[in-house]
């Protein structure tokens, strides 16, 4: 039997389902999903003050850090070294710059200017045991891995439960079974393990002095990312890695995984042993 659970968390509609007989285990199982997404977003988002990142981010030192939040960070250093700093989560300040310094829902679609100016990215992180230390000026960005990394985790407590597939806002995971993921109106990927994430600026940009803006930002220039790609989709072995390889992608990067690219021309392009 197919259940589905669905809700909003980490500033985007979460879908969870769950093949498994129904009763009381899977729904213990589904409200543990839910309850895993709440705790998550109470470690990373930036736009909860009592958050740890948060506090990271305005303290600049945080220690007995959670296990959680200490190996989010530490993937998304080893992405930035992998990535040649494509991926970056240093870029907290751009984002804010270019306009994306409130959730999504709150970002005016116009804004009067200036321009905003770019911002340093490549700021240095420490992590010692569970504190972390930011160097001077840094402050951290984990929107671009966060939610890969939380699709994985109650992917994996779900498939306790049976064949399962947890999708939040396009960042998706699966565990068991085989599961269609439509990636594009004509595109459809069958996923039976690992996980699906799309990096792209058709969904969250906003005008700011007459100049479009994104959240993707290139981190060698501080500001939104140029170019002619609208969206890439990877497929990974994890949801985490495939946001990494779609943002490492997006900015230019060729990467050996299986990937759909739609351009601003309207095409789209097949990669990665996709035919």
């Amino acid at each position: 039997m197919m259940m589905r659970r669905t809700f909003r968390a980490m500033g985007t509609e979460v879908e969870v389902l769950l093949d498994a007989p129904v009763g009381e285990r899977a729904e213990r199982a589904l409200d543990r999903a839910e309850s895993e997404f709440e705790r998550f977003e109470q470690i990373m988002s930036r736009f909860r003050d009592d958050s740890e990142l948060s506090r990271l981010n305005r303290d600049g030192r945080i220690e007995g850090a959670s296990p959680d939040l200490v190996r989010v960070v530490k993937l998304a250093l080893e992405a930035r070294e992998h990535t040649d700093g494509r991926f970056d989560p240093t870029v907290h300040d751009a984002v804010v710059a270019a306009g994306y310094d409130r959730t999504f829902a709150d970002v005016p679609a116009e804004s009067p200017g200036p321009p905003p100016s770019p911002a340093l990215c490549g700021g240095a992180v420490h992590i010692d045991w569970s504190t972390i230390e930011l160097g001077q000026g840094t402050r951290l960005d984990l929107g671009g891995i966060g939610k890969g990394y939380a699709v994985d985790r109650v992917a994996e407590l779900l498939a306790l439960a049976g064949p399962c597939l947890v999708n939040a806002g396009g960042d998706l995971a699966v565990r068991g079974g085989a599961w269609p993921v439509g990636v594009t109106d004509e595109i459809t990927l069958e996923l039976t393990r690992g996980g699906i994430a799309t990096s792209g600026r058709d969904r969250r940009h906003w005008r700011v002095a007459d100049t479009e803006m994104h959240h993707l930002i290139d981190p060698s220039t501080g500001r939104p990312a140029d170019g002619d790609l609208v969206s890439v989709t990877v497929v990974a072995d994890s949801a985490a890695n495939a946001e990494v390889l779609a943002k490492a992608a997006f900015l230019g990067a060729v990467v050996d995984v299986p990937h759909v690219l739609v351009t601003a021309d309207g095409r789209t392009v097949l990669a990665g042993g996709l035919a």
